[in-house]
């Protein structure tokens, strides 16, 4: 998702190692609460994931101004740029690759789903607000609209270049980001509750949990089979390797995106000029060559573990950037992007019941398209820590797509616009 252009904070607290402070203090008081202290504690979290608290927490954080998310080093590039992929070499070196290829073609359906859906509720949302409320399509809404279908589709990067192709004002731009981090997040976090009740959905359902299921068996059997209490040498090994591939994939991704980027002009379409993609990319197959590996007995001394807590940190450097109130500042426009979110969420439903798919497929099919690779492997986590590389694998493919898809959507909003 884009994040908005840092302006000068007045937050209470700015410097960046006191927020870290308090984003660790936040995170272990969650945990520890969630452990059940007490009955009331065991009820409250028996209904609310503590995930969610770790994603809502740092958010109420930086709505009453004692943060400043937008304006902290914290999740860039700190939290996605190292932390996110030290979390995919950690989890994806642990992954049982035979298990997640037997998941089959049916997710990737659910993901071009996705992106299909996202583009006709660009559609839908402009025709239901030209005849609900015509000023809020006005002017160049359709432009930032563009720029937004880059971000639901692909990334920040994808919607930068909508911005640019479409020639999309700041004005309307900033307020894209505001409906692109609020709508979108706030589905993020409802897809989170969700996922922990996903085995009550799929038995309503009907769906095929087979594949799911015989992945997650196989993954607790082989971490019981090499579980072990870690040694000052294992930690050191698991966090070497981890920040070890993290500096390879930065120091590849680099010359590598600049040289596509002079050499093939092509390869803007598909976001390859990006160094983050190639990070995403890079880190990924790093860990799923070690999986081939001895390595991947490492998830018995808590790679996986510690691969997890690098999300939990990112989680709530994400959500330290939503701002609950500007929500109300463009009601609107925020009505604009929950119809459009609504006509995705419906679509993609009813194509999940039509393949009869775990709500795992749809989860990722709809996060890995909103929220891209960033935090997709957030989503797919809560399922289960090795299923965070599907997510992320899912997220990259939308830096490939974005692009020509917002293009499009662009040109028809342009038509309906009667700009066209």
């Amino acid at each position: 998702m884009a994040i908005e252009a840092a302006e000068p904070s007045t937050a209470l607290i700015q410097n960046d190692i006191v927020l870290f402070g308090l984003i660790a203090g936040t995170l272990g008081l969650i945990f520890w609460l969630s452990s059940g202290p007490t009955p009331f504690w065991r009820k409250f979290f028996a209904w609310v994931p503590a995930l969610l608290l770790c994603y809502f927490v740092p958010g109420i954080y930086n709505s009453i101004g004692l943060i400043d998310g937008n304006a902290s080093a914290l999740y860039n590039p700190v939290a996605s740029r190292v932390l996110l992929p030290a979390a995919l070499v950690l989890l994806t070196l642990t992954i049982d690759l035979k298990g997640v290829l037997r998941l089959g073609p049916k997710l990737l359906a659910m993901y071009a789903g996705a992106s299909i859906s996202i583009m006709l509720g660009a559609f839908v949302a402009f025709w239901v607000m030209d005849l609900v409320h015509p000023e809020t399509v006005a002017g160049g809404t359709w432009g930032g609209m563009a720029a937004l279908a880059g971000s639901w589709i692909g990334g920040g990067a994808n919607m930068l270049a909508m911005k640019e192709i479409f020639a999309v004002d700041e004005t309307t731009f900033g307020q894209f980001v505001v409906v692109d981090v609020g709508v979108g997040y706030v589905w993020m976090a409802v897809l989170i509750f969700l996922a922990n009740r996903a085995a009550a959905i799929d038995a309503r359902s009907g769906a095929d949990t087979t594949a799911i299921e015989d992945l997650k068996q196989r993954l607790a059997s082989y971490q019981k089979q090499h579980e072990r209490v870690a040694s000052l040498t294992d930690l050191m090994v698991i966090i070497g390797i981890a920040f070890g591939a993290v500096g390879l994939s930065h120091a590849v991704a680099g010359p590598l995106s600049a040289w596509f980027a002079a050499n093939a002009p092509w390869s803007r379409q598909v976001s390859l000029h990006e160094p983050f993609v190639w990070v995403v990319v890079l880190s990924t197959f790093i860990g799923l060559g070690l999986s081939l590996t001895r390595a991947r007995t490492l998830d018995g001394a808590g790679a996986s573990k510690i691969g997890s807590l690098f999300l939990y940190i990112l989680i709530a450097c994400i959500g330290m950037q939503m701002d609950i109130a500007s929500l109300a500042d463009k009601p609107w426009l925020l009505a604009l992007g929950l119809i459009w979110i609504l006509v995705h969420i419906v679509l993609l439903a009813g194509l999940s019941k039509l393949l009869r798919v775990p709500f795992f497929y749809f989860a990722m099919g709809s996060q890995s398209n909103i929220g891209g690779p960033a935090s997709a492997p957030v989503v797919a986590a809560v399922f289960h820590p090795a299923l965070a590389p599907v997510g992320a694998l899912l997220g990259a493919l939308g830096y490939a797509t974005g692009t020509v898809a917002a293009y499009i959507v662009g040109v028809v909003l342009r038509s309906m616009a009667g700009q066209g």
